[in-house]
């Protein structure tokens, strides 16, 4: 019996609807895993042919279908090694969360999910099925069983019990799981209890990347028979990770493994923010982004964090004064800009707001001013933003925290305008730690 078990975990970037690209990459990345680190096994994240989460476009049978003849492309060019890849099964009217394991030209045997999450982010109890049939999933390679389950199963105690007890050795998991604060601490900690509980290994391979308003974090992470979880490889970074796994010892011993150098909550929380800054404008064809500026620290911060997502060239802020910004305001914009080397253009918004009010003179005439014309400023601010951006092209960031949105402390049409909210979920208090991690011990890395 083989006594060690060489396993690749594919830590990759799978697009949303890249279904050819995606296929592509499963392959180079196959024949990377084999030829380059001599793997026997290699694990790709959940869905990783269509991309997470695919939602609308798995209403669409073409869809679907694509995504089976790239199965079957990937699958022809499994040789020499054994792949897990996810993908989207169209089976009749129903579809399937699945996992297949593809073995010298041939879609050996699929897993389907069992537990779908329709919580916060997700919603697959919309999209995907259970099959009532669906059982246990254990293959062999080199003498080792292996099983399979997906994700979510994870967090249930029968899907991975169910492969112990039909013999697995050791189980992999595919996953697709957003980062949130305090999600490393709480995944490890259920990683130990399954292993405990089984006395199998565990193979944890996540995602990475942004798509739309999620990150996707990475750090896989290994779990050895015993309950011991290994530390998890780096976050928000694209990776091919490789470990033995000691049959006899039930434990992993790391080949090719780059931990995160830093996982305090300030550090991973600059990197999603700027991972998701970063993919929204590639997946979305943006090279460069605008923001407005106001010397306050909402604009400062999201200013930080485009540069360091994109690159000072990439970025341009914009001053907005009118009669009423104070000057230490303007002041603090133009430092901001030098202390990152971005471009700062400024454009007074007395003549946008005057000719707005002029032309709701007669209907205003009697009535007292009010919060119509502050946010009539706010609006001057936010058509002058778009006009730029669409002028000159690149994507409008908007500067919003989750603390005044929560509250309404916001101006549609004005500071709302934009086509991303970097801050989105980051309260007030969270803009000030991240401020003050970016001023002592954070930057680019």
């Amino acid at each position: 019996m083989t006594q060690s078990l060489r396993i690749a975990l594919a830590q990759f970037d799978f697009p949303v609807g890249d279904v050819a690209g995606n296929a592509d990459r499963i392959i180079e990345l196959m024949h990377e895993a084999r030829d380059e680190y001599g793997a026997e096994v290699v694990l790709f994240p959940e869905l990783a042919v269509s991309g997470y989460p695919p939602e609308d476009l798995l209403l669409r049978p073409g869809f679907l279908r694509q995504c089976e003849q790239a199965l079957q492309r990937i699958a022809t060019a499994a040789h020499g090694i054994v792949a897990v890849v996810g993908w989207p099964q169209s089976a009749g009217a129903v579809v399937y969360n699945a996992a297949s394991v593809l073995r010298e030209g041939t879609v050996e045997t699929t897993y389907r999910k069992r537990e779908l999450p329709n919580y916060a982010v997700f919603d697959e109890r919309r999209y995907f099925d259970v099959d009532p049939d669906g059982g246990d999933c254990v293959f062999e390679v080199n003498g080792v069983k292996l099983g399979l389950v997906i994700c979510e199963d994870l967090w249930f105690a029968e899907p991975l019990a169910g492969a112990a007890k039909a013999g697995a050795e050791l189980v992999l998991v595919p996953n697709a799981s957003p980062y949130e604060r305090g999600k490393h601490a709480q995944r490890d900690a259920l990683l130990a209890e399954r292993s405990r509980e089984t006395g199998v290994g565990i193979v944890y391979v996540n995602t990475v990347g942004g798509q739309d308003a999620v990150v996707f974090d990475g750090a896989s992470v290994v779990a050895d028979g015993d309950g011991i979880v290994h530390p998890a490889a780096v976050a928000f970074a694209e990776e091919m990770l490789v470990v033995d796994y000691d049959v006899a010892r039930r434990s992993f011993i790391p080949m090719r493994w780059i931990d995160d150098g830093d996982e305090s909550m300030d550090a991973l929380a600059w990197r999603a923010v700027t991972r998701g800054i970063q993919d929204y404008c590639r997946k979305n064809g943006f090279s460069k982004v605008w923001l407005g500026l106001s010397g306050g620290i909402d604009s400062a911060l999201v200013l930080a964090l485009a540069v360091d997502a994109l690159g000072a060239a990439n970025v341009t802020a914009v001053s907005l004064p009118s009669r009423y910004t104070a000057d230490l305001s303007n002041d603090l914009a133009v430092e901001q800009c030098r202390a990152l080397g971005v471009k700062l253009e400024t454009v007074p918004i007395e003549p946008a707001f005057q000719g707005l009010m002029q032309s709701l003179s007669a209907m205003f005439e009697g009535q007292a001013p009010d919060v119509t014309e502050e946010n009539l400023q706010s609006r001057s601010r936010g058509v002058i933003l778009m006009a730029l951006a669409n002028k000159f092209g690149g994507l409008l960031l908007t500067t919003g925290n989750k603390s005044e949105y929560a509250v309404g402390y916001a101006t549609i049409y004005g500071d709302m305008c934009g086509g991303y909210a970097p801050l989105k979920d980051l309260y007030k208090t969270e803009v000030y730690g991240l401020s003050k991690w970016r001023n002592t011990v954070g930057g680019p890395r």
